[in-house]
């Protein structure tokens, strides 16, 4: 047990200070390309609920145990070479690093002023049309993606590490995968990913939940606004939000700027209205991308360092 607190603790700084080698293939790209190739053959006909349940069972149930199979062996090898590839595997799978990087190359530009190649850059990181945002829109959908992405692509893999090691993580990430390719509610994938979404949802439940209380009581008030003032708007808003998770994230992100998220959002030419969340006291400008950021390595750090000092604890009463 000793051994599995180190390799979190290698593999979340090496996220946080190095990041994933932008020359190598991300293995998140070959779990991808395999989801691609069962969706083709799967995704028609008859029972594609049953068969996406199928293409989940099936995705999960390979990458948990590939990963199973080389932490195990690295372990039996030597205690230190099982740390190490625990820690790379734990590192590959989280996103602080990425995701900063992701969000600089929006604020910069935005700063900038910029706008054409910052509606660009948000381009490459969220789903909506970017191509006539103003600036506060553009660094709303920077904000809300850190937001939801603080649980997605950090704190989530996190919790199923300290549960389950790398191979939690790595079932974490598929599943997560899966929703982000076959999680639609549209005629193509409503039924195939079905079994998908409700994964995710069901594994995202308690981490985001967490973490959106991390960022009210942890995260620098910025808004300047009461902590029951804020942990009420945040608890509110979040369910108002059409997802069971990201609410929570993107709500405690809200009050904490004192800025609004969430309204109106052009999808592929089509219009999608989201209930707006927070106070609105402050107008929503480039700088807040950098205090979301700052949010996020804040929250992710005091995360880890919660779930560290409760399974050390565990542990040595056990």
């Amino acid at each position: 047990m000793p051994a599995h607190f180190i390799a979190i603790a290698i593999g979340f700084l090496l996220d946080r200070i190095v990041g994933d080698p932008p020359t190598w293939t991300h293995p998140v790209r070959w779990i991808g390309t395999f989801i691609s190739k069962l969706t083709f053959l799967l995704n028609k006909g008859r029972s594609r609920t049953g068969k996406g349940a199928l293409t989940l069972f099936i995705t999960v149930g390979i990458v948990f145990a590939i990963v199973f199979t080389m932490v195990t062996f690295a372990y039996q090898i030597h205690l230190f070479a099982g740390i190490i590839v625990e820690g790379i595997l734990i590192a590959i799978g989280l996103a602080q690093k990425s995701l900063r990087d992701a969000a600089l190359s929006v604020y910069e530009p935005l700063v900038a002023k910029d706008l054409p190649e910052a509606r660009t850059k948000l381009s490459w990181i969220v789903g909506r049309d970017t191509d006539k945002l103003k600036e506060s829109d553009i660094a709303r959908g920077a904000i809300e993606t850190v937001s939801e992405n603080t649980a997605d692509g950090i704190t989530s893999p996190l919790f199923w590490a300290f549960l389950l090691g790398a191979p939690g993580l790595w079932l974490y990430k598929t599943v997560n995968t899966l929703d982000s390719m076959i999680g639609y509610k549209d005629e193509r994938y409503e039924q195939f990913g079905k079994f998908s979404a409700r994964a995710d949802d069901v594994l995202n439940f308690i981490p985001a939940r967490i973490t959106g209380f991390l960022i009210i009581f942890y995260s620098p008030n910025e808004g300047k606004l009461g902590l029951m003032k804020r942990f009420a708007g945040w608890n509110r808003d979040a369910r108002r939000h059409p997802s069971p998770n990201s609410g929570f994230l993107e709500a405690a992100t809200a009050w904490q700027l004192g800025v609004t998220v969430g309204g109106k959002s052009t999808y592929r030419g089509k219009v999608s209205e989201r209930p707006e969340i927070g106070p609105g006291t402050v107008p929503l400008t480039a700088a807040h991308i950098k205090l979301t950021i700052k949010q996020m390595h804040i929250v992710a750090f005091v995360f880890w360092l919660i779930f560290t000092v409760i399974g050390v604890f565990f542990y040595a009463i056990a």
